[in-house]
């Protein structure tokens, strides 16, 4: 398969595409008003700690306080910690980058040691009680983007992301990615870390470090070492929650973490960057500079490799399908809920096997657009039925497969009897469509708005309002030029029928800068809006 990243800046974003046989696999679309936060150190103070939410909320500098569940609370200041010394294995703490290797074996166990870290004390009926007080400051990561009315999801199991290494300062384990097979490479990796490391400390070798050189490794973690000496001396000078370590931008975290061996080319359109992108992969990884081109034009990047129709799919409603069917996205507060469609049916007979090739040509974009969109949460797909067992399992074993090509974390449930696939994807960042779009100001984001026939059975309770309340026999009625052509059509219009019933003359203003389910009515006689006081 051939892999590459495209990069489209301009001034007012940055587009990163990430291609798969030269269609558009992820997207992931930098605006400058859009801050991102995941990989920042923030120190913080405890604010609320809601024992029967088994959370905190930390305030960390910003409007919103941040959320803190204590499954995402560190345990290397545990007090009631097994002190056995032998080896195990065990899962590194989840990475605050986009790193997705699984580190395994732990070479030494984490120590008591102080530091601005709450711990776990003890478990009881499904509740855990750790050691966090109101006022306590603590050092967290930001894991997970603010969405609809939830804050930063942080950790404090706090990383710092190089090319090759993860440092874990409040951790002394050592991990290896079990990605990476070779038992002497292993060993070998092991051996160059615990030369270098302080036992205070603990790192994650990352899949990319294999067969890289000592001294090339030596070098990304000294550059780690050095970022959290930095970190650590704002720590002990903070006087309340700041700021203290802003992970790099969109585009250099995905270098740092996307750009391997098995990425053909980087492409970028941007002179500035272009050269920002080149020092770096100089830095980190020589071996790769010939793989990083820059795009003079003058055709737009994204036009010359076909991009721009996938990006336009990419937050439409509605995906077509190539035999007929279709794909429907609705968004709702709890979930994304996807509906599959079909096509005409051949005959009756071909209405199962015609009903498989419909979902699995589904499977396939579904699993490819929540990569695109970077949907995350409950997802619930409803397929179209299928009566034989064959073809649901089938249809389970493939969308595994084809999610299989996901950096996140997901988990996918067989089809229940009623065609409904359940999904959860894990959330990080605001999906595409939170990210370039914000909610209509007429409908308030239900994706509706009033018909004309209820926008006229106001104005008719407007009238009845005011004529219970005033003498007048003249007024200005202004609305959207929709809903004038509505109040005016025919002989015998809604309009004249008002204005006989209501025995006033009404003179309607058709305005393009009034909202469709709007209406103002001014007075005649006193020269002025009168809407609100009969409304």
């Amino acid at each position: 398969m051939r892999k590459e990243i495209i990069i489209n800046a301009t001034l007012n974003e940055i587009r990163v595409a990430i291609t798969e046989d030269g269609r558009l696999a992820e997207l992931i679309w930098e605006l400058p008003d859009k801050e991102r936060h995941i990989g920042n150190i923030y120190y913080g103070r405890v604010q609320r700690i809601v024992q029967g939410m088994n959370a905190a909320f930390i305030d960390i500098g910003m409007k919103q306080d941040a959320f803190l569940h204590f499954s995402d609370v560190g345990e290397s200041l545990e007090e009631d910690m097994d002190e056995d010394d032998d080896e195990e294995e065990e899962t590194s703490p989840t990475l605050s980058s986009s790193e997705n290797d699984t580190a395994a074996a732990v070479a030494k166990k984490p120590q008591k040691r102080p530091g601005p870290l709450p711990t776990f004390n003890t478990k009881r009926s499904g509740q855990v009680t750790i050691n966090l007080e109101p006022s306590q400051m603590v050092c967290v990561q930001a894991v997970r983007e603010a969405y609809a009315n939830k804050g930063l999801r942080i950790t404090t199991k706090v990383s710092l992301a190089g090319r090759y290494l993860v440092l874990l300062p409040f951790s002394s384990t050592i991990g290896v990615s079990k990605k990476i097979y070779n038992i002497r490479e292993r060993r070998r990796l092991r051996r160059i870390a615990k030369s270098i490391l302080p036992d205070t400390l603990g790192v994650i070798i990352r899949t990319e470090a294999q067969e890289k050189e000592d001294e090339v490794l030596k070098k990304d973690l000294l550059f780690l070492l050095e970022e959290w000496k930095k970190i650590d001396a704002q720590i002990k000078k903070a006087a309340g929650p700041t700021l203290l370590y802003r992970d790099m931008n969109v585009t250099q975290s995905l270098i740092r973490d996307l750009f391997t061996s098995d990425i053909d080319r980087v492409v970028i359109d941007s002179k500035k960057l272009f050269q920002e992108i080149k020092d770096y992969v100089e830095w980190a990884a020589p071996s790769l500079r010939d793989n990083v081109e820059y795009f003079p034009g003058p055709e737009p990047i994204f036009d010359a490799f076909n991009l721009e129709k996938d990006i336009e799919q990419s937050y439409s409603r509605k995906v077509d399908l190539p035999s007929g069917g279709s794909l429907v996205f609705d968004h709702t507060e709890a979930m994304v809920v996807i509906d599959v469609n079909s096509g005409r049916y051949a005959a009756e007979r071909e209405q199962e096997l015609n009903s498989l090739k419909t979902n699995m040509e589904a499977l396939r974009e579904i699993a490819r657009q929540l990569r695109l969109r970077d949907i995350g949460g409950m997802i619930v797909v409803d397929f179209i039925d299928q009566q034989e067992e064959r073809h649901k399992r089938k249809i389970y074993e493939e969308m595994k497969r084809y999610m299989s090509r996901d950096r996140a974390k997901w988990v996918i449930f067989p089809l229940s009897q009623l065609g409904l696939m359940q999904i959860t994807r894990q959330r990080i960042r605001k999906n595409l469509l939170q990210v370039i779009t914000e909610p209509c100001p007429t409908c308030e984001g239900r994706g509706t708005i009033q018909s004309k026939f209820m926008i006229i059975n106001n104005i008719e309770r407007w009238l009845r309002r005011f004529k219970g309340g005033s003498r007048e026999f003249r007024l200005q009625l202004t609305v959207h030029p929709s809903v004038a052509q509505h109040l005016t059509d025919g002989r015998f219009s809604k309009l004249t029928r008002l204005m006989i019933k209501y025995f006033v003359k009404i003179d309607v203003r058709p305005s393009e800068y009034i909202e469709v389910d709007e209406f103002r009515f001014f007075s005649i006689r006193q020269n002025k809006e009168i809407t609100r006081e009969y409304q």
